[in-house]
């Protein structure tokens, strides 16, 4: 049976470490999995990715760009994938755009549901693994990052507010979240990892 799981977190959080190590390990299992991101996952969600992290813009047009690679990427990769029986594992999705776009930028909330709801009403993660980490750690990991983009180079209290999109996104939907301390060490997360797919 196919499932769609998601990694969410902050830049510098730590989740990109993980998501291959991951993957593999489901692969281990017997899984057929393909691996994913946002924005991305197309050539038109990749082109559009070169744009978002790059290219000033107005942070509606950020929110309509981010949904729109989202929806091309649930048309031609993720629907496909989970109707052939394979695990879908996605570096970000819907969350992200509540946090950053929502939380960071301060979106109205209830225009990015509108844009779920449009895009995507009858599909949701079956599993999120959110990597939560203070903003201090997250920030002195992206310090030995030698090119930026824009979203990397914000400043500490827009990533405040985007832990705190994340934490409100969780507490609307905690069944389907689980939430790794990700300022521990990348062995004990892993141990948590292995906890989580035995359990999926």
């Amino acid at each position: 049976m196919s499932k769609f799981i998601t990694f969410e977190g902050m830049d510098g959080a730590g989740k990109s470490t993980h998501l291959a190590w991951f993957a593999d390990a489901l692969r281990q299992r017997g899984h057929d999995v393909i691996v994913t991101r946002e924005p991305g996952g197309t050539p038109l969600g990749e082109q559009l990715r070169e744009i978002l992290l790059n290219q000033p813009m107005n942070i509606g047009t950020e929110a309509l760009l981010m949904f729109a690679a989202r929806l091309e990427h649930i048309e031609q990769v993720i629907k496909p994938a989970l109707r052939a029986g394979k695990w879908v594992v996605s570096d970000r999705f819907s969350d992200a755009s509540f946090a950053y776009q929502g939380g960071g930028r301060g979106l109205d909330w209830d225009k990015l549901s509108l844009l779920e709801q449009w895009v995507h009403a009858d599909l949701q993660p079956d599993v999120t693994l959110f990597f939560d980490v203070p903003v201090e750690i997250a920030r002195q990991r992206l310090t030995n990052n030698a090119s930026l983009d824009r979203f990397e180079q914000e400043q500490a209290d827009f990533f405040e507010r985007v832990r705190a999109g994340y934490h409100r996104r969780v507490s609307q939907n905690p069944q389907r979240y689980v939430v790794i301390d990700a300022a521990q060490t990348i062995n004990e997360i892993k141990r948590k990892l292995e906890v989580i797919i035995s359990s999926i």
